[in-house]
């Protein structure tokens, strides 16, 4: 039996399970659909994916109505039930007017079409949250209340965020964004923020997600970033601090209201043969730039590549060619990972990203992953074990401790952690 799995007697469910169950809006069912509305911003975060920032391109208006058109007109390639119109920058609200535009030809042509969407459709923003409070941010909220969803986007504690997300000239943008958070909490009170990790801010993990549950935010998702940026011993602080915040969610009865995604019971299993599906939703996606080229997912765009050319599959005049969108329906797990990946014993819950995985690959294959953050997994695999039987020992009454996993106190029931990381992919 492998060594993580003695941490504890207690039976790891294999149902996906969070500390409270978050799903988004018809997930699954709907075609997301993004528009690239401009590719500036008013942040240099320094983990950010979008390398190519900059104030020139530009989504135009005829752009978003030759999409829309295409996407309303051609019901049999675009069956799905729901729809999300979702808007990404660099930061979105920069271009508020084009976005309340856009939203108002994209309502009235389903009206006008009779077109299952109209029923059930959303608009979706990630904002950096800098322009969440502005009287045009606001009236476009309050015109389509009843169909969209914002998530803002803050680190945690003053000196994690302001360390990270910073304004070209270095300065932190903490004050900036935390002042327009009752606002949003207010009109959205089940909100979810998303936080980013990298090397940097390992050491505050523990105290910032803390910090967000105190400014009101209930669902804080989470995640480490995929590049090569992890060194030596990242991971036993990472797992030291995933230990020290799963004590004091179970100490303070926390997991009773608020959803932290690095504690989850559908991670650290094998994944059988019969589960061969993509991490992400990368070909079944479709974004759109500025010029009106289609991409499988916003990852594949020119400006999102450090390494890569952008993988077009199409435009919104001629649609989407079938012979370049297929190479990505045919992305899976298995045609992505190693056999060492493919056979990990706590392979579930190990994510990729498609468009990471070719801009750091050797050759222009988009099939290779990259397992930069393999040792990270592992760490949280074992921090999960933790969590789930000091939780369940609180639930059953049970007062004895539960022995801290192996690279957060050096041993594991007297031996070493056999979790061993695998031999990188990628660059």
């Amino acid at each position: 039996m492998p060594q993580y799995q003695r941490l504890t007697t207690i039976r790891m469910p294999t149902e996906p399970e969070s500390i409270k169950p978050s799903r988004s809006w018809q997930e699954g069912r709907a075609k997301t659909v993004t528009f690239i509305v401009t590719e500036d911003c008013q942040l240099r975060c320094k983990y950010c994916y979008i390398v190519g920032k900059n104030k020139k391109n530009r989504m135009n208006f005829e752009v978003a109505r030759a999409t829309i058109d295409y996407l309303l007109r051609e019901r049999t390639q675009f069956p799905e039930k729901s729809v999300i119109w979702d808007f990404i920058g660099g930061e979105p609200f920069i271009e508020i007017d084009l976005i309340d535009r856009i939203s108002d030809y994209a309502k009235l042509r389903m009206y006008e079409l009779n077109h299952p969407w109209f029923d059930s459709y959303r608009f979706s923003f990630s904002t950096n949250g800098l322009l969440y409070g502005k009287d045009k941010v606001q009236r476009y909220i309050a015109k389509n209340r009843r169909h969209i969803s914002i998530g803002i986007s803050i680190d945690g504690t003053r000196r994690k965020h302001d360390s990270m997300r910073v304004f070209p000239n270095g300065k932190g943008s903490y004050a900036d964004v935390v002042k327009n958070l009752p606002l949003w909490l207010k009109q959205f009170p089940d909100a979810a923020t998303k936080a980013t990790v990298s090397h940097d801010d390992l050491p505050f993990i523990k105290e910032s997600v803390v910090h967000l549950f105190s400014l009101g935010i209930k669902t804080v998702n989470i995640n480490t970033v995929f590049e090569d940026v992890w060194q030596d011993g990242d991971d036993g602080l990472f797992e030291r601090q995933l230990v020290a915040l799963a004590d004091y969610i179970i100490d303070n009865r926390l997991d009773e209201t608020h959803t932290c995604s690095f504690f989850s019971r559908s991670i650290g299993q094998p994944i059988g043969v019969e589960e061969d599906h993509n991490w992400c939703g990368a070909g079944k996606m479709l974004a759109v730039d500025g010029n009106g080229t289609f991409y499988p997912c916003v990852r594949f765009a020119p400006y999102s590549l450090s390494h890569k050319r952008g993988r077009d599959i199409g435009n919104c005049y001629d649609g989407i060619d079938r012979n370049l969108l297929r190479p990505f329906l045919a992305m899976t797990r298995r045609t992505q990972s190693s056999e060492e990946c493919l056979n990990c014993e706590v392979a579930s819950g190990c994510a990729w990203c498609s468009g990471c995985n070719y801009d750091l690959a050797d050759e222009t294959t988009i099939y290779r992953r990259a397992t930069y953050i393999c040792k990270m997994h592992k760490a949280r695999v074992r921090a999960n074990a933790y969590f789930w039987a000091k939780l369940e020992n609180r639930n059953a009454g049970r007062l004895a401790d539960v022995p801290v996993p192996g690279a957060a106190s050096g041993h594991m029931h007297g031996q070493k952690p056999d979790i061993r990381p695998v031999q990188h992919r990628g660059r």
